[in-house]
């Protein structure tokens, strides 16, 4: 790939948090060839240097500035609470910086296009950390889906329990469900469901929230109803519930089953007249294994393009949720600010 005239042939990453996720990306970056950890940003100075150290000894910033003007740094990774997303992706591109952000990538669509535009015009990648998009089985779904002909019906459920719940019943209130940081779960693991909605029908007609809120906070759990033209799609997620995870489209002429739902796609199902048969090549059960895999491909062959079709679909999903939230009543700082 080239960066600003350069060719290089690295990813020198630059994390900004501490939390699971960041571990997650670590631990498959030091499986992938062309990626290494550079430099943590934290505020924690003890948490970020305590990261470093598991990585391999980076170096530590708990200055934003400074963590942005590290020459060794070319790509920032962003897993910051929600709502820091857009500022802190749009301060690293301003300073020549890659990046690469967490879902959900920003809480409002002018936010996504005014990013994306930014990127193209520096000539800088800018991806979206969403595994779905990036496993082997998304692309068998795409492949299959024909199968099953018009589609009629679309269900989907994703529910995991959350400590954080507990925190929050024992009066504590997580960022997670905070609406000041854009918490919530639509915004958190119902992300998923809408996501792989709109990467395989577009941007729906119209889409309504039923929302589980804790008092004034953001939404436990809850339901998004989707109409397309021909079928209405279902989607529920719960962060106080257990369930079953599954994603299933329903045909005129089949179905569609995903073991485990949206966010893994461990297994596609499809069901027709002429039988039955059951895909998966994704041999890795750690999905975050495909998708550091896939960016760093796409990264070091220059793919531009690639990525930022990516974004289309990131797009879309940011502007079916931010309505949907918006009309159920959950608002975040921010969201009428021009």
């Amino acid at each position: 790939m080239t960066e600003g005239g350069l060719d290089v042939d690295e990813i020198r990453l630059g994390t900004v948090g501490t939390g699971v996720i960041v571990h997650a990306i670590l631990d498959n970056a030091g499986l992938t060839e062309g990626i290494r950890l550079a430099a943590v940003y934290s505020r924690d100075e003890g948490r970020g240097g305590a990261l470093a150290a598991q990585y391999g000894g980076a170096k530590v910033y708990t200055d934003f500035d400074a963590f942005l003007g590290d020459p060794e740094v070319n790509f920032v990774y962003i897993a910051s609470p929600n709502l820091l997303h857009y500022r802190q992706a749009r301060q690293a591109l301003l300073a020549g910086k890659n990046v690469i952000c967490e879902k959900p990538f920003c809480t409002r669509a002018r936010d996504v296009q005014a990013l994306m535009d930014l990127a193209k015009e520096r000539g800088l990648f800018l991806v979206d950390a969403v595994p779905t998009a990036f496993l082997p089985n998304f692309e068998i779904l795409k492949r299959e889906l024909p199968k099953i002909g018009r589609v009629k019906l679309v269900m989907a459920n994703y529910s995991q329990y959350s400590s954080r719940y507990d925190r929050l019943l024992e009066g504590e209130v997580p960022n997670i469900f905070n609406p000041a940081y854009a918490g919530g779960c639509l915004m958190d693991i119902n992300f998923y469901n809408v996501y792989l909605n709109v990467a395989l029908f577009g941007r729906p007609e119209e889409a309504v929230y039923y929302p589980n809120r804790f008092g004034d906070l953001a939404d436990t759990s809850g339901t998004l109803v989707m109409r397309y033209d021909g079928f209405v799609s279902q989607s529920a997620g719960a962060k106080d519930t257990w369930g079953v995870n599954f994603f299933q489209i329903e045909g005129e002429k089949g179905y569609i089953y995903i073991r485990d739902g949206s966010n893994g796609i461990a297994e596609v199902k499809v069901a027709t007249k002429a039988g039955e048969e059951t895909f998966n090549q994704q041999a890795n059960p750690d999905r975050w294994f495909y998708e550091v895999q896939e960016i760093a491909a796409l990264v070091l062959r220059g793919d531009y393009d690639a990525i930022y079709r990516r974004l289309d679909v990131t797009l879309d999903v940011i502007d079916t949720i931010e309505k949907a939230r918006r009309d159920a009543g959950i608002c975040f700082p921010g969201d009428d600010e021009p």
